[in-house]
C-alpha cells in the first residue's frame, strides 16, 4: 500500500481486484465495504497494495466505471485497456483515504481502531492487538501475548465480537492457538472417542420406544 494519507483521514481496504473479465480491461471485484456505491464513484482514486516486484508498485488507479454482471461487481479503471494489462493487476487490494469523522461502516473497522484493544478469551484477558495483517484470503489480528504473537483469523467463528467502546475483542480460538497441547495429547485418540460417543448417541436415539 502507498500514498500520504491527507489530515483527518485514514486509509480503508475497501476492494480486492479478483480476475480479468473480457478484452476491455475490465477486472472483477471483491468487495470489502457494505457501501460500494459510495466507495466505487467514477474518478474515485485507490491506493494499491500489490509486491513490491509489481509495475503497480507505488502507483494508484483511478475509477472510470463500476458495472454488475450476474450480481457480481466488475471495474473499469483509467489507464487499463486490455486485458493484458489487467491480469498484472490480479489480486491487488484497493484502499481508499477515508473521514475518520464521517459516517462509520456496520462490522466494518479501521486498523487503528483494533490496534490496542483488549483480547478476550472466556473473559480473561489472553493479549492486546499489536496490528493487522491484511492477505488476499482474509485479515488476521496479531495478538501480542507475553513474549510471542498469535496470528487470528479475523473472522466471525474465532473473532464474534468486538466492542470499541469497551475496548476489547472476544475471541473463540481453536485449542493450540494460544497454548501448546500437552505431548501426550493423542488427536486420534480423542477423534475415536468422540466418534464413539457420537455412536452411542445414535443408537440411544434410534431405540424403539417402550410402549
Amino acid at each position: 500500500m502507498s500514498g500520504a494519507k491527507r489530515p483527518g483521514t485514514t486509509q480503508l481496504r475497501v476492494g480486492r481486484l479478483v480476475k480479468a473479465h473480457g478484452l476491455k480491461g475490465a477486472l472483477k471485484l471483491e468487495l470489502y465495504t457494505d457501501d460500494p456505491a459510495k466507495r466505487f464513484v467514477p474518478g474515485a482514486t485507490f491506493s494499491l497494495q500489490v509486491p513490491t516486484s509489481s509495475p503497480w508498485h507505488g502507483k494508484t488507479l483511478e475509477l472510470v466505471e463500476l458495472r454488475w454482471y450476474n450480481s457480481h461487481p466488475v471495474a473499469f479503471f483509467e489507464g487499463v485497456a486490455d486485458r493484458t494489462v489487467a491480469e498484472t493487476l490480479v489480486k491487488a487490494i484497493l484502499w481508499i483515504d477515508a473521514d475518520v469523522t464521517g459516517e462509520e461502516e456496520p462490522d466494518a473497522w479501521y486498523d487503528h481502531q483494533l490496534v490496542g484493544l483488549r483480547a478476550l478469551r472466556d473473559g480473561v484477558e489472553v493479549g492486546r492487538i499489536a496490528r493487522v495483517e491484511h492477505l488476499p484470503a482474509q485479515d488476521l489480528l496479531v495478538v501480542k501475548a507475553a513474549e510471542r504473537e498469535v496470528l487470528v483469523p479475523f473472522v466471525a467463528a474465532i473473532v464474534p465480537s468486538v466492542d470499541i467502546a469497551a475496548g476489547t475483542v472476544t475471541l473463540t480460538p481453536p485449542a493450540g492457538l494460544f497454548e501448546d497441547l500437552p505431548d501426550d495429547a493423542d488427536p486420534d485418540a480423542d477423534a475415536a472417542a468422540a466418534s464413539a460417543s457420537a455412536s452411542d448417541s445414535v443408537r440411544e436415539d434410534d431405540a424403539p420406544t417402550e410402549a
